[in-house]
């Protein structure tokens, strides 16, 4: 009987995790440090921006200049503080882990399409996008900012606006993600091969 491709990856994944599940936790770990990085990476710049004069504080007061130079400098400083480490450390495994690994054991990982397959699909930034705006309206209602004009706000109270909301966001939906998950991963451990 045929396997079908969803099979043969339940199956790829399976076998990853009783082989590698140390690894698969060091990669949870290390993404969430990089987000984390990348945070206060973008807290640290926004506040230098405003204190150094680079950026006005109050929002009544930015150009497109302002908003054009402020992105690509918090560019380039995500991609010096947080991209090149990633990068460093993702070669570190690629060569250190992966190509440690049995040439026949890695093919099984890409036939079962451990890593998932390409989808071409992009239709999910929409709703994030809508969730934080909703947020952004509550957190505002909450603050009493209803009516205050967006020229008065402080370009902190924006950032840290949407970093709350980002953060309650990921953590309403991130709970029940972990907590199935490892309900999930424990299940399937226990099952016999």
């Amino acid at each position: 009987m045929m396997e079908t491709t969803s099979e043969i990856g339940e199956k790829t994944w399976k076998k990853f995790l009783r082989n590698h599940w140390k690894m698969l936790v060091i990669f949870i770990v290390a993404a969430i440090v990089a987000v984390v990085g990348a945070i206060l990476v973008f807290l640290w710049f926004a506040g230098n921006a405003q204190t150094t004069g680079f950026v006005p504080a109050t929002l009544g007061l930015w150009t497109m200049g302002h908003i054009v130079s402020f992105l690509l400098w918090l560019i380039l400083w995500e991609f010096l503080l947080i991209g090149i480490p990633v990068i460093i450390a993702l070669a570190a495994i690629y060569f250190l882990w992966w190509k440690k690994l049995p040439g026949e054991e890695r093919k099984e990982y890409r036939r079962g399409h451990l890593f998932g397959n390409r989808s071409r699909r992009s239709d999910g930034g929409n709703a994030i996008s809508f969730i934080i705006f909703i947020g952004l309206i509550i957190k505002v209602y909450i603050d009493g900012k209803w009516n205050t004009p967006f020229a008065a706000w402080t370009f902190n109270y924006l950032i840290y606006s949407i970093l709350w909301i980002i953060i309650g966001i990921a953590i309403i939906i991130g709970i029940p993600i972990a907590l199935g998950g490892t309900w999930w991963i424990r299940r399937e451990m226990k099952k016999k091969p």
